[in-house]
């Protein structure tokens, strides 16, 4: 079994290919290594890029620049707006490949101004078994994956992260704000902007790992289901926070929280 020592000197001696890289940046634990590891070896010659739109919870990127800094990494906020595109507004399956197209545009052509060698984002090789169709938009763009290239699980991106002592080894994961509607509902700022604001108020409860579906006028809750019980208790904060947003019902899924 390789040590996380060994991986990590793995990753850092991979960055050293590039005298530079430009790393599409979300806060993720993934993403977070995969700078945190560049900065390491490369220093100022490696940043981060944090792509901002409606899709993005602004307490996601307050905790991206924190985690950031205390790598010592410089990281930059680039404005996106595939919610102006009609075919990510629409909201079909292939939703992610609009979203992550208008990032890859924008970072592949601040690389080529500024003359940064590579573009990295951080996908590991466990996202390679899941329907990613934001992965073509990368291969479109020659963006590397240098945890896929490794071959890093996401356990040993974990463990990595807490090698480089990063806060966020635990950290769940996170999926922008369209995930939570339908496919086929149209993708609108301001109800990007409702479905944030209602898991705000879980986050305010002290929930760590949620999702509030959008089903028109009904919330459905994905908690984790240890957490279940505690959402009992609290249901009454939960229903009045979210009802004073304009659902007018609020449901538990019972089956727990799930990914897609």
């Amino acid at each position: 079994m390789v040590s996380s020592t060994s991986l990590l000197e793995q990753l850092q001696s991979w960055m050293a290919q590039f005298p530079s890289v430009l790393v599409a940046y979300s806060g993720g634990v993934d993403s977070a290594v995969v700078l945190a590891a560049a900065h390491r070896q490369l220093g100022a010659a490696a940043q981060g890029c944090i792509g901002v739109s409606p899709s993005y919870p602004e307490r996601e990127m307050r905790d991206a620049v924190r985690v950031a800094e205390l790598c010592g990494a410089k990281t930059r906020l680039v404005p996106t707006e595939e919610h102006l595109n009609p075919n990510y507004a629409a909201n079909p399956d292939n939703r992610c490949y609009y979203c992550k197209t208008e990032l890859f545009d924008r970072l592949t052509k601040i690389a080529h101004e500024e003359g940064i060698a590579v573009v990295l984002d951080g996908n590991n090789v466990d996202d390679l078994g899941d329907d990613r169709p934001g992965r073509v938009a990368a291969q479109e763009h020659k963006v590397r994956s240098p945890l896929v290239e490794l071959g890093i699980n996401k356990a040993q991106v974990r463990t990595l992260a807490r090698e480089l002592g990063l806060p966020i080894g635990e950290k769940p994961a996170m999926a922008c704000l369209s995930s939570r509607v339908p496919h086929g509902t149209p993708i609108v700022p301001d109800l990007l902007q409702k479905i944030e604001r209602a898991e705000d108020v879980l986050a305010g409860l002290g929930f760590e790992q949620y999702r509030v579906r959008h089903h028109g006028t009904v919330a459905r809750i994905e908690l984790r289901v240890a957490d279940l019980p505690r959402a009992i208790e609290q249901r009454t904060r939960i229903v009045d926070g979210l009802r004073a947003l304009g659902y007018r019902h609020v449901t538990l899924d019972l089956a727990g929280f799930r990914t897609e």
